[in-house]
Formats: C-alpha cells, sequence, structure tokens
C-alpha cells in the first residue's frame, strides 16, 4: 500500500517538484519549501507566480511580482538571472546548454548560458513558452497561435497559426510536434516533420473538453500526452506519424463530475499520477488502465505533481497548502 507524509505549508502551492530525490514545493508567498533531511525554507520572491523544473538541469526556474526571475539549485542556492523592476514574471522556461527563457508582455527573452539576452518580440501577449528538446528553438504561445524561435541564430520564426487564444504550449520529447491548451477548451497540434513555412503544418484538432485545460504531461517515450480538464485523465496517443489525428483519446481515473486538475507521468513507466479538484490522487497504468489510490481527498485541489528520480516518490501540492509525499512502494 503506498503511504503518504503530509507536509503542511501555509496557503496556495503553485509547484512541487523533485531534484534528485529531495521535494521541493515552492509557494505562492514566495518560498521555497526543500525536504531535506527536514524541512529548510528559502525565502525566493516576494510573490511567486511561476515555478517550473528545468528539464534539462537538476535545478527549479522561478518568476515572481518583484519582477525577478530566479535559478534554485538542489541544495537551496538561488541565482538570479533576471530584474525586470515593476514586471511581474508569470512565464518560465528551461532550455538545453544552460539556456532558459522568460516573457514579459509582448517579448519572450532567451538567457543563454553565458549571460547573453535576446529578445523576441510578437504582435500580442505571450501566455507562455516551451524550449524544443533539441537545439535552441523557442516556441511562444500567443494569441492566434504559435511562434518558433531559433535562439542561436538570426533565422525567421516559424508562425504555426490558428484562430483563438492559445494559453500553454509543449514540445513532444521526439520534437516532432507542438501542442498548445486554449482558452476554448481545446487543445490545439502542429505536426512539424518536415514543415518548411505554417501552410505545410498538418493541424491536431483535440476538442470535447468541458473545462480549460491546465496541466499537460508527455510518456517517457513521448507516445501519450495526458491532460487535465475532465471529470476524468484525458490521455492521445501520439505513436503514429500523425499524432492522434483518427483516433479516440484514452479516459483514465474517471470519478463522475469531480474534475481532474493536474496530471503527471511517472519518469521511465507508462503510469499516470492524476490530481483531482478535491484533493484525491490515483496512479492508473496505461497499458490496462489498473489503478491505485494514492491519496484520499484532502482539503484542497491538487495544483501539482512531481515523480522523484527513483519514481518511487510523488511529490504533491495543493491550493489550500496540505501537501505531502507519496510513497509508492508503500
Amino acid at each position: 500500500m503506498p503511504t503518504v507524509a503530509p507536509y503542511d505549508i501555509e496557503g496556495h502551492v503553485v509547484t512541487t517538484a523533485f531534484l534528485g530525490n529531495t521535494a521541493f514545493f515552492a509557494a505562492a508567498s514566495g518560498e521555497i519549501h526543500r525536504l531535506d533531511g527536514g524541512a529548510k525554507v528559502t525565502e525566493a520572491h516576494h510573490g511567486l507566480l511561476t515555478c517550473v523544473r528545468d528539464p534539462f538541469s537538476p535545478s527549479l526556474l522561478t518568476g515572481g511580482e518583484d519582477g525577478r526571475v530566479l535559478r534554485i539549485s538542489a541544495t537551496g542556492d538561488v541565482t538570479e538571472l533576471a530584474n525586470v523592476p515593476r514586471k511581474w514574471i508569470s512565464n518560465v522556461a528551461g532550455g538545453p546548454q544552460g539556456a532558459m527563457g522568460y516573457a514579459i508582455g509582448r517579448s519572450s527573452f532567451v538567457r543563454l548560458a553565458d549571460g547573453t539576452v535576446k529578445e523576441f518580440t510578437e504582435s500580442r501577449t505571450v501566455e507562455a513558452i516551451a524550449f524544443a528538446p533539441k537545439g535552441l528553438r523557442l516556441a511562444a504561445a500567443r494569441y492566434n497561435g504559435v511562434s518558433l524561435h531559433w535562439a542561436g541564430m538570426a533565422a525567421e520564426p516559424m508562425d504555426l497559426e490558428w484562430k483563438g487564444a492559445h494559453t500553454a504550449v509543449t514540445f513532444s520529447p521526439d520534437g516532432r510536434f507542438v501542442v498548445t491548451a486554449m482558452q476554448e477548451n481545446a487543445l490545439h497540434g502542429w505536426k512539424l516533420d518536415g514543415v518548411k513555412n505554417s501552410d505545410e503544418a498538418r493541424h491536431m484538432r483535440m476538442t470535447g473538453y468541458p473545462a480549460k485545460v491546465k496541466s499537460l504531461s508527455w510518456s517517457p517515450k513521448g507516445k501519450w500526452l495526458a491532460s487535465s480538464g475532465a471529470p476524468a485523465a484525458i490521455v492521445w496517443p501520439f505513436s503514429g506519424k500523425d499524432g492522434p489525428m483518427g483516433k479516440a483519446p484514452l479516459e483514465l481515473g474517471t470519478r463522475a463530475d469531480i474534475m481532474v486538475t493536474q496530471v503527471a507521468f511517472h519518469n521511465t513507466d507508462e503510469i499516470l499520477a492524476i490530481g483531482f479538484i478535491d484533493g484525491m490522487i490515483l496512479g492508473v497504468r496505461i497499458s490496462d488502465g489498473k489503478e491505485a489510490l494514492l491519496r484520499r481527498p484532502g482539503k484542497g485541489a491538487i495544483t501539482s505533481l512531481g515523480w522523484s528520480a527513483s519514481g518511487r516518490l510523488l511529490a504533491f501540492a495543493s491550493e489550500a497548502g496540505d501537501c505531502g509525499v507519496v510513497d509508492i512502494a508503500g
């Protein structure tokens, strides 16, 4: 049976993630908590807006109401990467070769490992950013589509157009697909294979959600894309050359009218952790749909899920601050 070690934090917790086998919790207050031989707290921001685990390095990237962008190491050390007074930083992303990105208004910025900063401007406000898995390529989601910028060269951006507001963006692990979450309770995707301009991009429409999609997670090898926004985790198949087109998604962890708020694939196995609006967490195996209760309902909606490097521990955060770590091996 899985066992839960609770960890209570005052107020809304934005993100949880593991750096190695140490669990971190980023609170909206600006405090970074880490469970490293006991609880330790780092004062990072005067109001934290976003925190992501850098997929390319063992660190966290944060942005705040204080206009600062920070990198938090596994030992809790803080490095300031940007400081833009009187601006709120609500979008950050980790990139390859020590690069990272952040967005302010209609501009996205790529900070290279040597400290050089490159700015890319859009016609509309940048809502989300993400780096491709290979190469210094940044996706900037905005109204009516996504711009793909090469940060290491002076090439023209590729425009992926689709009408509507795009509020999140992600590359598939193999770099073949770009997928966005939209304001209109839908996902939209583009197949990039062989694309030379936006007209040749193959569109992928993933609709039917009763609510906005706020959480996306790829399976370890990119065969599946899990999403929130329904009373089940909606998991789209991406193993074919055309992605999910013409195929129905899996619906995992269905719970009547209780909405899924977070999804997180295990780092090596096709097991999906599903967090719900009532604080409950399920683990579901893709191959047969078998479910395991990882945590009973709590005080608030699950706001973040993160697996440890070993894949044995699952950290969870909530909007009410009742957080913790699940040992799935018991």
